[in-house]
């Protein structure tokens, strides 16, 4: 038997070769030698040109009528039986789904696609990857599953009802399904910051915004859950207090695939915590050691969370390389930049790709043999319409315009959210959507990145930012070696104005003096006197001119 050889046909008395032909090519792409027998193929034709070409797998497609379609598969199955082509070959099948139904009780293909599988399945099997009846587990660290699924990528979403038991039922649902490949644990509030301090929790807010996990063994459950189906690495973010201990714990209950914990935020900053900045900051560079040490991913969910405040496009870019910078200084080899598009929502497609652009230049320029630099995609948290169909949409739309930098993880954003945290349904559902965006993606994009009006906005963007970094470094005392590492500089910049938002008004640790507006669809500071768009050069003139930065 030819390996990487494939033989196809649409047999019996049905014309629709197309699918066929289109599996084919497919293969073709992956590295099959392939034949093509056309349409009408009768049975006794397939299995003599078997015999002849000896192929490794024979795939044959039948898309007419469930009855006519019964009698002919049931008549190639008795001759390959009989002839020894049936134990020789390895037959598969693409067919409507009632035609499927019918051919999965014959026991006769190993594999069968009906009308509704979807591309990745078509994929997965040429490659080889083992099914759920053979045992099949995949990769089970970040880095090898994403290398493992390409080209598609990996699909993670956040999950959490307010009890453990109904989180274990969905967690095990999920997995069982098959389409997400990273739950992200969402844990209350009350576990976040009082998780080792629980004489401090308000039981009025137990389980408010995520899971109520109040032990060791909860997260053992949630795990467990996971070890089924396609078997979903697993993670969950980080505490908004006693960082390091929720650190020890996550990688000893879930084997945490990634941590996730920003710069400034989970802080005063936020009010997620009452630590003030010079305080938090610390904490989160030991948390990033921490995680260094131990060779485990680390993503700082940092960059969005100015943007979700309306800070202008030239902090978040700053923000991005801040983080990624202080990942690196603390010994992370694998950083995941997180990228969340619609954020600000008034931002328009083509600004939105312009500022994520500039985002990876800056974070990429620190990519040597010691620091990798995986890409994640998320639709905008506020971004998302009501409606479910109309946030399916939404969510379809911009899955599509991400994949224009061709990201290693989707983080999908539940189209439920709106109305409701996602249920697990919610989240299959959601799973199916941005398959089918990805899958049309993958059929081949044109090159939006090099647009013109795309590549001037990032280019600007990497220069103001590449300003504020150094007029932040500016403010260090004497003596300090590295101010984008030092918490007392960084805390300042914050503190003057530098890095700042508009929500940050009236905030105990921000300024919140500065001014947005969207004209032309990308999100820049504007003075309010005037009315005119400022550069960063204008808007740090500004605050020096106040003493703010002086």
């Amino acid at each position: 038997m030819a390996t990487r050889r494939i033989l196809g046909a649409a047999i019996g008395d049905c014309v629709h070769v197309g699918g066929v032909v289109r599996f084919l090519h497919l293969a073709e792409q992956l590295g099959y030698e392939i034949r093509c027998l056309g349409p009408a193929v009768p049975v006794a034709e397939v299995i003599a040109v078997a015999r002849e070409w000896n192929p490794e797998i024979v795939a044959v497609g039948y898309r007419l009528t469930p009855e006519s379609g019964r009698a002919v598969l049931t008549h190639l199955k008795q001759v390959a039986t009989e002839s020894g082509e049936a134990e020789r070959r390895r037959w598969l099948l693409g067919a409507t789904d009632p035609v499927a139904e019918y051919a999965r009780e014959l026991n006769f293909f190993e594999a069968v696609f009906g009308g509704s599988a979807e591309f990745q399945d078509l994929v997965d099997f040429l490659k080889g990857v083992r099914t759920k009846a053979e045992g099949g587990v995949p990769p089970q660290t970040l880095g090898e599953r994403i290398r493992w699924k390409r080209p598609f990528p990996l699909l993670r979403h956040h999950y959490g009802q307010p009890t453990v038991a109904a989180t274990f039922e969905g967690v095990r649902q999920i997995a069982e399904a098959g389409v997400l490949d990273v739950v992200s644990l969402g844990t209350d509030q009350n576990a976040q910051e009082h998780f080792f301090r629980p004489d401090e929790m308000d039981a009025r807010e137990h389980g408010a915004g995520g899971v109520p996990v109040r032990t060791r063994a909860d997260l053992e459950a949630l795990r467990a859950a996971a070890r089924t189906g396609n078997h979903p690495i697993m993670r969950c973010y980080s505490g908004t207090r006693d960082q390091l201990k929720w650190a020890a714990m996550l990688h000893e209950t879930i084997d945490n695939a990634w941590c996730a914990v920003p710069l400034f935020w989970y802080s005063l900053l936020d009010g997620r915590s009452q630590r003030p900045l010079v305080e938090s900051i610390p904490e989160v560079q030991q948390v990033m050691r921490w995680h260094g040490e131990r060779g485990i991913p680390l993503e700082s969910n940092e960059s969005h969370h100015w943007s979700l405040r309306d800070a202008p496009d030239t902090v978040s870019v700053a923000a991005a390389y801040i983080a990624a910078y202080n990942a690196k200084r603390a010994g992370i080899r694998d950083y995941v930049q997180q990228m969340m598009w619609n954020n600000p929502p008034l931002m328009s497609p083509a600004m939105d790709l312009a500022k994520m652009l500039a985002k990876l230049e800056l974070v990429e320029s620190l990519v040597d043999e010691n620091f990798h630099v995986w890409r994640e995609c998320r639709a905008g948290l506020t971004s998302m319409p009501a409606g479910f169909d109309k946030a399916k949409g939404h969510l379809a739309a911009t899955t599509f315009l991400q994949m224009a930098v061709k990201p290693d993880i989707i983080h999908i954003v539940g189209h439920s959210e709106y109305h409701h945290a996602a249920t697990a349904q919610d989240i299959i559902d959601g799973c199916h959507v941005v398959r089918g965006a990805i899958a049309l993606a993958l059929q081949g994009l044109p090159n939006m990145a090099e647009d013109v009006r795309v590549q001037a906005r990032k280019e600007e963007l990497v220069r103001e930012a590449k300003l504020l970094l150094a007029t932040i470094q500016s403010l260090a005392p004497a003596g300090v070696t590295d101010p984008l590492t030092h918490a007392t500089t960084l805390a300042r910049a914050v503190h003057v104005g530098l890095m700042d938002a508009p929500h940050l008004m009236g905030n105990k640790e921000g300024l919140g003096q500065v001014a947005v507006r969207f004209d032309d669809g990308a999100c820049r500071a504007f003075d309010r006197q005037t009315g005119l768009v400022l550069t960063e050069a204008e808007r740090q003139a500004g605050l020096l001119v106040k003493g703010g930065a002086a």
